[in-house]
């Protein structure tokens, strides 16, 4: 059985049995002893541990694999000066598609009028909110640049890691021999990292498991009911967005073929989906992008870590559905000239706030300040912003490879007979029937 099957198995499973869990809880069957230790020996207990385990051993390579590899891309880069036009196209994508995501949002919004109808009790029935005050723009693009490489790996702050590893790559490129041996060794040591990826991926599947047994058996479905119509018109933009725009973006720009490309991160986006994380995803995203559909690591290096960091479509669609449910949850009419400035802000905040802790929430605050809505909107829709965030960073993820595959084919660093190759598992670690070492 091959990975990828046995991820979608854990997955499938996971949520089946969670659902389960929640609602024996909720009915009180079979009892409230068993229910109880269920919840402390299962739910909170052994499906926790695993999760977190899961979690903390992807989390563990981030930093090395983003470091490694983005200084080993950066020296191919430099030697023929490619790093200036490979940036500026990487950020103008991303912009562009958090652009075209909130106007998709705004519009299903606005059609479907979710925010219509929502009565106080489901707003009381939310969580408790306080919205932390988003730091001054001025702030935030100084702290881009780090003054401590060490404190900013060691935080995990990755933009800062981005600046020092292009640094580092350019000066090492341009150093001669000592540079030459240098690169050699992150060379090698890039091929080790990406190893130890695909080490942990033996166990992936017992990861996806847990995470989502615990998550479903905490959240059950009940939520959904009270803001269902909000739900729903996130998650439909989400997968509009994802299967739609990115299809078409991919399709126009580079002329591949958008199923391929789906097909080969679809395990990927339910590790993105059972983490909630981009940054926790980068391993994985990064081993896909490269092994499976043959874009070089000059470019994956720069592009998957970037974008994990800054291409934020999936926030931005919450964001664009949100204002307008809170507008018209308050009676708030925002009119054009608002809808505009929410789709550059929310562009602009993308990048802005990458490194900022709970960035989500802290971009839909910067979002509402800028068109007089009332913040406490924030906790109307909390409620259901857990399953919501699973979904949006698989969305984030699948972009992140749409642009590396569009970038990488104008600067023709991807091989398209790997791309169109079915012969490779999920994160490049061995044939689909075969595991590590197979190649």
């Amino acid at each position: 059985m091959g990975l990828t099957t046995r991820i979608v198995i854990g997955m499938v499973t996971g949520i089946a049995l969670g659902l389960l869990f929640n609602t024996l809880s909720m009915s009180g069957f079979p009892g409230a002893g068993v229910n109880e230790a269920i919840n402390v020996y299962l739910t909170e207990g052994l499906f926790d541990i695993v999760g977190q385990i899961f979690i903390a051993s992807l989390k563990l390579m981030v930093v090395p694999l983003v470091l490694v590899s983005l200084i080993s891309g950066a020296c191919a880069l430099s030697e023929g000066s490619r790093i200036g036009p490979l940036a500026g196209k990487t950020i103008l994508l991303y912009m562009i598609t958090t652009a075209i995501a909130i106007t998709l949002a705004l519009c299903l919004a606005l059609v479907f009028q979710p925010g219509v109808g929502v009565n106080e009790a489901a707003a009381q029935a939310t969580a408790v909110f306080q919205p932390k005050q988003p730091p001054p723009l001025s702030e935030v693009l100084v702290n881009i640049f780090p003054t401590n490489p060490v404190a900013a790996m060691a935080e995990g702050n990755m933009l800062q890691i981005i600046v020092f590893a292009l640094l580092m790559g350019y000066a090492i490129s341009r150093c001669g021999e000592p540079g030459q041996r240098i690169a050699a060794f992150f060379n090698d040591l890039n091929s080790v990292v990406l190893r130890m990826v695909g080490v942990l991926m033996v166990f992936a599947p017992y990861g996806v498991f847990a995470l989502l047994a615990k998550t479903f058996a905490d959240l059950g479905l009940a939520g959904l009911v009270q803001l269902g119509k909000y739900f729903l018109v996130v998650l439909g933009a989400l997968l509009l967005h994802a299967l739609g725009v990115y299809s078409l973006i991919l399709k126009l720009l580079s002329g591949l073929n958008p199923l391929e490309l789906l097909k080969k991160m679809r395990s990927t986006m339910v590790f993105a989906f059972s983490t909630a994380s981009s940054a926790a995803t980068i391993p994985v995203t990064l081993s896909t992008v490269e092994k499976r559909l043959g874009v070089d690591n000059k470019v994956a290096a720069f592009t998957i870590p970037l974008g994990a960091t800054i291409n934020m479509d999936g926030t931005a669609i919450m964001q664009g559905v949100a204002t307008v449910f809170i507008a018209q949850f308050f009676g708030v009419e925002i009119g054009l000239i608002g809808y505009l400035t929410v789709i550059l802000t929310a562009t602009l905040a993308s990048i802005g706030t990458a490194g900022v802790p709970g960035v989500g929430l802290i971009m839909l605050g910067m979002v509402l300040q800028q068109v007089g809505l009332p913040l406490e909107g924030i906790a109307i829709v909390i409620g259901v912003d857990r399953l919501l965030d699973m979904v949006r960073t698989a969305v984030n993820i699948t972009g992140d490879s749409v642009v590396s595959s569009v970038v990488a084919k104008s600067e023709g660093a991807l091989d398209e007979e790997i791309f169109y190759d079915a012969n490779y598992d999920s994160v490049g670690i061995g044939d689909s029937k075969n595991t590590i070492g197979a190649h």
